[in-house]
């Protein structure tokens, strides 16, 4: 042998570079320094099993360089921003791209389980991450990462970016193997049509031709086909005979036949390199649109993380000087300082000032909080009005957004993968393959001879290839995901498709998803002190909307678009006041053409000896009751009126409960706001199960318990609604929430239609059934053709003619759902839920 396989990686080792070290008292010969001591270092620890477990014939990878400055990682202020807390026992996920098989699972783990301090090491092959909880106290981070380097991997603390470029990468290859198999086909399909017109006549035409398409077709099976024979190997090796199994077959038998043929001068068979490049490059499609479902939103907490700010204004010194630092430097106990119109940095307690903040990224309720001394603020969220002093608690990972991201992805890695209808039946489909092309090659021989054998066994192969098995369920789905974006329902995950009809159980979010996530005025309800002439009314109705003009409350915003509209004419006034004072969470006092005039809570107003009307107080307590909020309006000391607002139910939610009642799903409403008003919505929509006054982390162990029964699936909208997106079978946003929650989500509604869950669980219905009609056609057709090609009736060239109509027709057949969101197929779809709905039984 010309030249010596390393001992560790088994590539070439050049005479130039060898480095020889002795192992367990025998010479061994290595490529690199690298190699020879992660070989030694796997002996000495005892481990030298994971060389039996790696899997036979295949390379490893020579070790990649340590882990750069490995000892930074140690300081609390560089682990803080990868650990959950910086007690005694921490958890950190890292990130290793040496991990490539099963044998590397076994060995990093059983490495890690021998160091003292480290408490658990728990390998994710799909994801090359590997978390560890270990004690602080006992060993440090980079002892760990120093412990992976000496057995050869790579190992840092996990960054989404690059995550999300593995996934970029992987895919990129795919996408090129698929551009390549296109372009092959493309050129053989040349020769291909020259044999058929009559070039094969001519033996030397025919010969030369042949061997082109062999070059090109072998390149096309190493290169393009290599997705699908390393499936079958592994999956061969795990004694599991799947899809790929079975494509490889078709492929390989279609392959060799063809060589055959082109070898023999003398063969008068035909080949059939087009067509076996022709299933490659369709079966790389349907491989790679599942690729992408997959991998778009794998990191879609990167984007939760950029919700919190990255640097701070701190407060230090006794002259309390402000200075601009990186959110990670501070601690427990410093104080930074919030301006109006900044996002906080940080979890904390507001220790001067006061001011409104927006926490509707967090709770999902529209209105803003009043922030006072002494009240807790979060990280992310949106300061409006005031300059807050807030005394650090949390920071990063350790603040509500940050256990939101921790929970979203640990909610990903444990939903299962979907298995699909064609991989149930493809074991038993390959098998009996198999033995009917045994059966006919061994009886072709006995009765005829081994050419007519060949032929025989070969035509059963091929006319058997599982083009159609393989395309049944991608190509729907492929045909599906692309009609419904174009209609509004984009769909990231194309396996829900097949499971969504299967679903009974849907939990609704209510502020944003059934709601509109809008404040709007109800109703004006003048008081007896209140001017009964039409110019003294519309002269405090003016005063009113250039009072609230210039406030920043989202109710404020609400009464002055409601009376503008009613009103035109005050759209063109000049909002000049006399004096203007907002108070944060109580409401805003002027002064007007000699007026004094107050606006906000009553509660507020109750300050200044203001005498309410009990009549509007008892109003008000009944309009509270169904999740009315109101403002009063005092001039001189005096009650005018009181404005109610509420955040109307979108036009489309009743409709939406209504036809997922008949359909016998149960419904349930989820929602941070108050029982009263979680429970006086459910009943405008006609009763449902409500689960009220759940914070925003709490929703996440709510769908949890849910799904301890059945599957369920989940309609939001905000950002506290990831979590539980993320934990939900399915899960579902409405295009006007946040780009956290449609990143999390399954199924993103772009037309913001409530009505699209009813239709999505229709298209799911119909997807299904069309992979249904793919596979049980497939079936037809392979019972109609397999005892003609077994009688020796159909010769391999009529069987690769053949072969690609069970693959036209699954492809024809799923293009059917492209007419599911025709003008007509909608009509009948609402006609047959209005049918439905009159039959429908009353309810109790």
């Amino acid at each position: 042998m010309s030249e010596t396989s390393c001992f560790h990686c088994g590539q070439p080792a050049l005479k130039a570079s060898q480095v020889i070290q002795p192992i367990q008292g025998e010479s061994q010969v290595f490529c690199c320094h690298g190699c020879a001591g992660v070989c030694e270092a796997i002996h000495e620890a005892g481990m030298e099993g994971f060389y039996r477990r790696t899997p036979e014939g295949e390379l490893l990878s020579p070790p990649p360089p340590p882990t750069p400055n490995a000892d930074f990682y140690d300081y609390d202020e560089v682990q803080s921003q990868f650990v959950t807390s910086l007690d005694s026992r921490r958890s950190i996920t890292l990130m290793s791209e040496a991990i490539h098989c099963a044998a590397c699972i076994w060995l990093i783990e059983h490495t890690l389980a021998k160091l003292d301090g480290v408490l658990m090491a728990k390998v994710n092959f799909t994801n090359k991450q590997i978390k560890i909880r270990w004690d602080n106290e006992r060993i440090q981070l980079s002892d760990i990462i120093h412990a992976l380097n000496r057995i050869g991997y790579d190992a840092t603390p996990y960054d989404a970016s690059a995550s999300e470029e593995a996934y970029r990468k992987a895919n990129r290859d795919l996408l090129y193997r698929l551009g390549f198999a296109g372009f092959a086909m493309m050129n053989v399909m040349w020769f291909a049509v020259a044999l058929y017109a009559g070039a094969d006549e001519d033996p030397e035409f025919r010969h030369y031709f042949h061997w082109v398409q062999w070059v090109i077709a072998t390149v096309t099976l190493i290169y393009s086909g290599k997705p699908f024979w390393r499936g079958a190997w592994q999956s061969l090796k795990a004694r599991n005979v799947g899809m790929d199994v079975s494509i490889t077959l078709g492929i390989l038998t279609t392959y060799f036949y063809s060589f055959w043929v082109t070898i023999d001068p003398t063969h008068s068979g035909d080949v059939y390199f087009d067509t076996m490049i022709d299933f490659i490059f369709l079966l790389l499609i349907g491989r790679y649109l599942e690729a992408i479902s997959k991998n778009k939103a794998m990191d879609s907490t990167r984007r939760l993380m950029d919700l919190q700010p990255k640097v701070a204004r701190q407060i230090e010194g006794q002259n309390d000087q402000v200075s601009v630092v990186p959110v990670r430097k501070l601690k427990p106990g410093d104080r930074v300082m919030v301006k109006p119109g900044d996002q906080i940095p940080v979890d904390g307690v507001v220790l001067t000032g006061t001011g409104n903040v927006n926490e509707s990224m967090l709770s999902g309720e529209s209105r803003e909080i009043a922030k006072q001394p002494g009240m807790r603020v979060s990280a992310g969220t949106l300061n409006l009005d005031g300059t807050l002093t807030i005394e650090v608690s949390a920071i990063l990972q350790g603040t509500m957004l940050g256990r939101i991201v921790s929970m979203v992805e640990d909610a990903q890695g444990a939903k299962a993968p979907i298995q699909c209808t064609a991989e149930k039946i493809m074991p038993w489909f390959v098998s009996v393959v198999i033995t009917l092309a045994v059966l006919s090659f061994a009886y072709w021989i006995v009765h005829a001879d081994l050419e007519t054998a060949m032929i025989a066994a070969t035509a059963v192969l091929i006319i058997t290839c599982p083009c159609a098995f393989g395309l049944a369920t991608p190509m729907a789905t492929a045909v599906a995901s692309g009609v419904s974006a174009q209609n509004g329902i984009l769909i990231k995950n194309a396996s829900v498709l097949e499971v969504l009809q299967q679903m009974n159980h849907f939990v609704f979010d209510k502020t944003g998803t059934l709601t509109q996530g809008k404040m709007q005025l109800q109703e004006l309800i003048w008081a007896d002190q209140a001017p009964a002439d039409e110019a003294g009314r519309s002269h405090l109705i003016e005063a009113m909307v250039r009072i609230e003009f210039h406030s920043e409350h989202s109710l404020g915003k609400a009464i002055v678009e409601a009376l503008q509209a009613q009103y035109p004419a005050l759209k063109n006034e000049r909002m000049t006041l006399d004096r203007f004072q907002a108070h944060p969470g109580r409401g805003v006092e002027a002064d007007w053409q000699g007026r004094h005039y107050l606006i906000g809570t009553r509660a507020w107003l109750s300050q200044y000896q203001v005498d309410f009307p009990p009549g509007l107080v008892k109003k008000e307590a009944e309009r509270g009751a169904v999740g009315e909020t109101s403002v009063w309006v005092v001039r001189d000391g005096q009650v005018q009126a009181v404005l109610f607002l509420k955040d109307p139910l979108r036009e489309d939610a009743r409709a939406l409960i209504d036809r997922l009642k008949v359909k016998g799903k149960q419904v349930t409403l989820l929602s941070g706001d108050r029982q009263a008003v979680a429970e006086s919505v459910a009943k405008e929509l006609g009763g449902m199960e409500v689960i009220a006054e759940v914070l925003p982390d709490e929703k996440h162990d709510v769908i949890a318990r849910l799904q301890q029964t059945q599957p369920v699936v989940m309609v939001g909208d905000g950002v506290n609604d990831a979590p539980a997106l993320a934990r939900a079978r399915v899960s579902m946003a409405l295009g006007s929430g946040t780009d956290v929650s449609m990143d999390c989500a399954d199924v993103i509604l772009l037309n913001n239609e409530l009505l699209s869950v009813d239709t999505a669980l229709a298209l799911s219905q119909r997807t299904l059934k069309t992979i249904k009609e793919n596979i049980i056609s497939s079936i037809i057709y392979n019972v109609t053709f397999v005892p003609l090609a077994m009688a020796a009736l159909l010769t391999p060239l009529i069987a690769a003619i053949t072969m690609p109509l069970s693959s036209l027709v699954v492809i024809l057949n799923a293009a059917r759902i492209r007419r599911f969101f025709h003008p007509k197929a909608i009509r009948q779809r609402e006609a047959e839920a209005q049918e439905a709905m009159i039959k429908a039984p009353e309810p109790d």
